[in-house]
C-alpha cells in the first residue's frame, strides 16, 4: 500500500512539474475606460455622452535559446477581441510577428505617425471618412523585421491574400474580395540622434481576368507607398509626412484611381503632465476620368491638449473637415473632451 502511495505521489509531481515547464512565463493584464463629450456641428450629434473600455493581455516567456515571445489580445468595449498576435524576438536576429492587428505590420503602421497631443488630426469625432494607406495590415500576415542596427530597422511582411479579412485558428478566409491576392510590405525605419526617418512600399497582387471598361482593360496590381520624418528638438516634436495609393481598379470612368494624403503636425510637451498639438491632413481622391466624376479634397485640422494626473488624463481636441467623406460642402467642427483612466 505504501508502495502504490509513492508511486502515486511521484506521477502526481512529475505532470506537475510538465505543467509548470510548459507553461513558464507571465501574462500581465492592462486596461482603462475613457468617457467622451462630443459636440458637432453641421450633423445630428444626437446624445454627445459617449464611453469606451478596452483589456490588453500580454503574454511572455523565454525559450532555451533566448529567444522570447509574446502573446498580445485586446478586448477593446466588444465582447469579442478584436485584435491579437504573436511575437518572437530572436537573439542577434531580429523578430517575427504573426497577426491581424490593424494598422500594426507593414506599412499599415505608418498611415499617420504625425506628433499630437491624443488622437491623429482626423481620429476625433468628426467622423471624416478619410481613406489611409494600410498595405497588409488589415489582413492576417506575418511580419520579420531586423534587429536594430545604428537605430535602423527594416520590416517586411507578407499576407497570402491581402482581402483585408481576419481569420481564427484551423481557419481561411474563403472567397472574402477573391480579386486580391498575395501582398508584400517593405518598411525602412531610421531613429538616429531622436530624429526620425521613415519610408514604405507595398504592393498587393490582383486577379488580372476581371476586366471592364470600354476597351475591357484589366485589373492591375494595387500599390501604396509612404515617407516621413519627425524631428525633435528638446519638448518639441515635429512632423511631415505623404501616402500614396494606386488602387489598380478596372478602368471604368466611374472608379477610384487612388488616393494622395499629406500630413504635418507639431506637438510641444509644456511640463511633465501637459502636452499641446496642432496637426493637418489633406486627402485627395482621384477618379479614373474627369467625367467620371471630380477630383475631392478632404481638409482636416484639429488642436489638442492634454493633461495627465496620475493614472487619468483629461483630454480637449477642436477640430474641422472640409469636404468630409469626400464630399463637396459637407463641412463639420467639433469639440471633444475625454477623460480616461488607465490599470
Amino acid at each position: 500500500m505504501n508502495k502504490l502511495t509513492k508511486v502515486g505521489l511521484s506521477a502526481l509531481c512529475g505532470s506537475l512539474a510538465a505543467i509548470t515547464g510548459a507553461n513558464s512565463g507571465e501574462l500581465t493584464v492592462k486596461g482603462g475606460a475613457t468617457a467622451t463629450w462630443s459636440s458637432n456641428s453641421g450633423s445630428v450629434s444626437g446624445n454627445p455622452i459617449g464611453l469606451s473600455s478596452g483589456i490588453t493581455m500580454t503574454g511572455s516567456g523565454e525559450l532555451d535559446n533566448g529567444t522570447t515571445f509574446a502573446l498580445t489580445f485586446t478586448q477593446a468595449d466588444q465582447s469579442a477581441w478584436s485584435a491579437g498576435s504573436i511575437a518572437m524576438t530572436m537573439p542577434s536576429m531580429g523578430s517575427i510577428s504573426i497577426g491581424g492587428v490593424t494598422g500594426g505590420n507593414g506599412i499599415g503602421g505608418y498611415d499617420d505617425k504625425m506628433p499630437t497631443a491624443w488622437e491623429e488630426t482626423w481620429g476625433t469625432s468628426l467622423g471624416t471618412g478619410i481613406d489611409l494607406a494600410k498595405g497588409v495590415g488589415s489582413s492576417m500576415n506575418i511580419q520579420y523585421k531586423t534587429p536594430s542596427i545604428a537605430g535602423t530597422t527594416l520590416a517586411i511582411a507578407y499576407a497570402p491574400k491581402n482581402d483585408q479579412t481576419m481569420v481564427n485558428d484551423k481557419g481561411v478566409s474563403g472567397a472574402a474580395k477573391s480579386v486580391d491576392g498575395a501582398g508584400y510590405d517593405v518598411v525602412l525605419d531610421i531613429n538616429a540622434f531622436d530624429q526620425n526617418v521613415f519610408v514604405g512600399y507595398s504592393t498587393s497582387e490582383r486577379d488580372p481576368s476581371n476586366k471592364a471598361g470600354t476597351n475591357a482593360d484589366a485589373n492591375q496590381d494595387r500599390e501604396e507607398a509612404v515617407g516621413g520624418a519627425i524631428f525633435t528638438v528638446g519638448p518639441v516634436k515635429a512632423g511631415i509626412q505623404a501616402t500614396v495609393e494606386f488602387l489598380g481598379n478596372e478602368q471604368v470612368a466611374t472608379d477610384v484611381f487612388g488616393y494622395r494624403n499629406v500630413a504635418w503636425g507639431v506637438s510641444f510637451n509644456v511640463s511633465d503632465n501637459l502636452s499641446v498639438s496642432y496637426g493637418e491632413m489633406e486627402s485627395k481622391k482621384g477618379f479614373q476620368s474627369l467625367e467620371g466624376g471630380a477630383t475631392e479634397v478632404m481638409l482636416v485640422d484639429s488642436i489638442q491638449a492634454a493633461y495627465t494626473m496620475g493614472g487619468a488624463t483629461i483630454k480637449i481636441a477642436e477640430s474641422s473637415v472640409e469636404n468630409g467623406t469626400y464630399t463637396s460642402t459637407t463641412d463639420k467642427d467639433a469639440t471633444t473632451v475625454a477623460l480616461s483612466l488607465a490599470f
